[in-house]
This record gives structure tokens, sequence and C-alpha cells, in this order.
């Protein structure tokens, strides 16, 4: 079975575009952004084709592109773009998929549909990205909640920032799941060197075999 992930976080800016990089190079897939909001700089999907050390072709296009940097239903109104759920329809790559979705899982796509009920509707294993900082055990926690409610499979917990050793492990006993690994910041980001912490840092045997909790 060609394996397919949700890469969520626990809010926006949490890492989860320079972890989906890793992710999808470590195995040679494909990555997609289904909704872009901010087209100014670079957009996420030109950050993993910069990171990820994978051909271009392996960048599927976004289902929707949105000018402003705001919530998807917010962008989509000021754009005058009416979003569909129904459209977003995860492509067939024939290889490995690394599917990244907007900030946290609550996000709104729409003003009645949010990014979790999306990934409840595909049901592929989702790995939540976490903040080792301050105030991650609250946002964590919560999230893996949202996730159980709408029976989501959760893959596990991937770590982002500095060790905080009692933090990390809290979450992984109260909120019951598997702790994939963490993310050291990197003063430079390069393909090499992300590929490099990232097999340093993570147990690669998980993310291949794919067993969600």
């Amino acid at each position: 079975m060609i394996q397919r992930f949700v890469v969520t976080g626990t809010d926006t800016g949490v890492g989860k575009t320079v972890f989906s990089a890793a992710l999808t190079g470590t195995l040679n897939g494909c990555y997609w952004k289904p909704v872009q909001s901010g087209l100014q700089g670079e957009t996420d999907s030109e950050t993993v084709s910069r990171l990820a050390g994978i051909p271009a072709t392996r960048i599927i296009p976004e289902a929707c592109r949105l000018r402003a940097p705001e919530s998807p239903h917010l962008s989509a109104a000021i754009d005058g773009v009416r979003l569909d759920p129904a459209m977003l329809q995860p492509p067939d790559t024939g290889q490995p998929l690394v599917i990244e979705g907007a900030g946290g899982l609550l996000v709104p796509l729409t003003r009645s549909v949010v990014f979790a009920d999306i990934f409840a509707r595909w049901r592929f294993p989702a790995i939540l990205c976490a903040r080792t900082a301050l105030g991650t055990i609250n946002h964590t926690l919560l999230s893996l909640e949202a996730m159980r409610s709408r029976h989501i499979p959760i893959l596990g917990v991937a770590f982002i920032g500095d060790a905080h050793a009692d933090t990390e492990s809290t979450i992984v006993e109260i909120g019951k799941v598997r702790h994939l690994g963490r993310l050291p910041y990197l003063d430079v980001l390069t393909p090499e060197l992300l590929r490099r912490a990232f097999r340093d840092n993570f147990d690669l045997s998980i993310l291949r075999g794919r067993s969600p909790q």
C-alpha cells in the first residue's frame, strides 16, 4: 500500500512545513498542500521544493491558491472564491505522499468545515507537529482530543525545537501518544543538514511502517 500521511500542527508557524520537507525527502515521495493562503514570498510548496531534495515534479500543485495571508475561509472571502471541501481529493501519485494542512487542526476551511473534518474523511495516518516551548502541553493535548473525537488515525507527535524532556514525556504519557522524534532548530537550513537531522532524531522504521495509534 502506498504511504500517505497528513502533517498537521498545534497552531500556525510551528514548523510543520520544514518537517514536511524532511519527511518527503526521507520517503523520496511527493508533497501536496491542498490550500495555500498567502502568496507573498515563498509559499509552503516552494519551501518544500527547496528543502526536500526531490524533483520539482514531486510537488503537487495546490488545489486552491489564495492571496491574503489569512485563515482560508477569510482569505477565500477576500478573493471572492467559494471553497468547496468536496474538491479536496488527495492525488494518486503512485509514490509516498505527504499532505500538509494549514495552521492547526481547527483552522476553518469554510464557515462550517475545519481542516480536521477533511482529515477525518481521508482517514490517513496523521502526524501532529508541536513546539517544545512553554504552552505546548495544553495545545498538543487539546489537538489530540480534537483528532480522537473525529476518529483521525494518529501516527504520533513530532516535536520541533530545543529539547524539553519533561514536556515531551508529559505529552506522551497524558496524551497516550507515540513520540516520533524531535527536530531541533538548525542554524543553517539546507537539504543535506535537514535530512541528516531528521535521520538522526526520528525512528524511520515507524514512519515507513505506518502503524497509527
